[in-house]
């Protein structure tokens, strides 16, 4: 896995960086393949991300007719609810681009957690030309991450079991009480991260430096924050800010095994 490592003072300049990754990945898969799928994480730290993406010279540039979108979790709440992913994607990116509703993929919530997770992987397993029994995973274009100051990401938290799925793609959650909102969720398994072609982690903030510390560092502390274990057979990016960037000026570019 190759791991770059992006570290700039503020989030508005990381988002802007980030924000030309993605138009330059979307613009190739387009014209190498037809389309452009991406998976979205939640959180307060992407909001500057799609704003950016909804605005210009972004929106222009990305041919959204092509442009699939799909997210990495959820919380079991409402659409509308103030602390739901889907509601921060809708309101800073999706109603602002020209991207049809049929290429927009939620996941549900009209379900009891177990069975909206398996609604979305027989979904991802449509979309992506899987049979229900076949073997193996999907792999999106580009898979957003963000982290949490314990070092989860997507919503796979430390210790929990979920962080050992092998086979199901989409995994129902029960948080610890400690995470915001302490509601069940919905998450892409590490297989399905780990298919990703490209992967970007989205992270901001001094609360985070130890745990990103360690990660890249590859430290004895890492094996327990689940984001130690995201391991792509492609291009993972770290996109960095309001943090001590002198950390990671020895690990701008990082090869590991």
């Amino acid at each position: 896995m190759t791991i770059l490592i992006d570290c700039v003072p503020t989030l508005a300049e990381s988002s802007q960086r980030c924000a030309a990754e993605v138009v330059r990945i979307a613009s190739s898969c387009i014209a190498r393949g037809g389309r452009f799928t991406m998976a979205l994480c939640g959180g307060s730290t992407p909001r500057c991300l799609y704003g950016m993406l909804a605005g210009e010279p972004c929106r222009s540039r990305i041919d959204w007719q092509r442009v699939f979108l799909f997210w990495g979790d959820e919380r079991c709440v409402a659409y509308d609810h103030p602390q739901s992913n889907f509601r921060l994607a809708r309101e800073t990116l999706l109603d602002q681009v020209p991207i049809p509703p049929e290429n927009v993929f939620p996941m549900a919530q009209e379900a009891a957690p177990a069975e909206a997770a398996r609604r979305y992987e027989r979904n991802l397993r449509l979309f992506f030309g899987f049979s229900a029994a076949q073997k193996g995973f999907p792999v999106f274009d580009l898979i957003l991450l963000g982290m949490g100051e314990d070092g989860h990401t997507a919503s796979l938290f430390p210790g929990s079991a979920v962080l050992r799925e092998t086979v199901r793609w989409v995994a129902p959650v029960s948080p610890p009480a400690t995470a915001a909102p302490a509601v069940p969720r919905l998450t892409l398994t590490l297989p399905v991260i780990n298919q990703g072609a490209t992967l970007f982690f989205l992270v901001s903030g001094q609360g985070k430096e130890k745990a990103v510390a360690a990660i890249l560092q590859r430290s004895a502390a890492a094996s327990r924050y689940p984001a130690f274990r995201v391991a792509s057979s492609g291009e993972c990016r770290w996109f960095l800010s309001e943090v001590d960037c002198r950390l990671f000026a020895n690990i701008q570019r990082k090869e590991m095994p």
